[in-house]
């Protein structure tokens, strides 16, 4: 009887994550990690076939890009964030996107209000005093006559 022995030979250390280990540990599909990867936004070590391979750190630096998305930022807005190596020191571009989504708030708030207003309304759309006025506001004024 004759034993077979296959052995699994990787050029990385212990703890190390092929593209596809790391795409599933987050859920995410590999060209995602291939396109952050074009963005700037990872860089992974390379083993001599040319595989990717993720250490630890880049489980973090992960982690921080689905929460900078989560937030709202872009990936050329995540890029220049994370350039420093803290996000901290961006104060500038973390202040104006607080404005961002201060004034993204009020438009969801405003939104939310309408369509609440439209579910407790007694009146049809037609005869709604609130819908017309909201109507009237987002007609723009007719272009003046030029002489």
């Amino acid at each position: 009887m004759t034993a077979s022995v296959a052995i699994n030979v990787r050029m990385k250390s212990t703890g190390d994550m092929s593209i596809g280990e790391l795409a599933e540990r987050f859920g995410l599909a590999t060209h995602v990690l291939r396109h952050w990867e074009t963005m700037d936004l990872l860089s992974p070590a390379r083993d001599r076939a040319g595989a990717r391979y993720y250490a630890s750190t880049d489980l973090e630096r992960v982690a921080l890009i689905l929460m900078g998305k989560e937030a709202g930022f872009s990936l050329t807005e995540l890029r220049a964030l994370l350039a420093t190596g803290n996000p901290m020191d961006q104060r500038d571009v973390l202040r104006r996107h607080v404005t961002e989504l201060e004034n993204r708030i009020t438009q969801a708030q405003t939104a939310k209000a309408l369509v609440e207003h439209a579910l407790d309304c007694p009146d049809t759309f037609a005869t709604c005093p609130h819908a017309r006025e909201r109507i009237a506001a987002k007609i723009p004024p007719a272009p003046s006559a030029k002489h």
